[in-house]
């Protein structure tokens, strides 16, 4: 079972990714949070395999956040979802330290491949 945490400051997003995700066999969404802040105290706790955060939110964005995880918890991979896909939204993400970056327009299944690979149980 892939462990989850969701991060995005839209509760509706999360609603909509959290319904989406469990239907998947192999996937269970271990916590949410609304905020970069949010996600610091979460991860930690919760050890989740995977980090699903996005990258535009209020209070701490996903880029600082990305930063202070990966000095907090540098064996748990995070995929960056956002709307904003374009060319230096992506190479924000990747500087960050960002395992993926997935575009919240690309279907479902590419955001499946993405979890599976950073949870190491399959390619992207």
């Amino acid at each position: 079972m892939i462990r989850l945490l969701l991060v995005d400051d839209e509760a509706a997003v999360r609603r909509g990714l959290r319904m989406q995700l469990e239907l998947e066999p192999d996937v269970q969404v271990v916590g949410e949070a609304g905020d970069g802040a949010a996600a610091l105290d979460l991860a930690p706790r919760l050890e989740p395999d995977v980090v699903l955060m996005d990258i535009r939110m209020r209070g701490m964005d996903g880029i600082a956040a990305v930063q202070k995880l990966r000095e907090l918890t540098p064996a748990i991979p995070v995929i960056m979802l956002s709307l904003h896909d374009d060319e230096h939204t992506r190479a924000q993400a990747a500087a960050a330290g960002a395992w993926a970056f997935v575009s919240k327009c690309e279907a479902t299944h590419r955001l499946l491949q993405a979890i599976r690979a950073a949870a190491g149980r399959g390619g992207c």
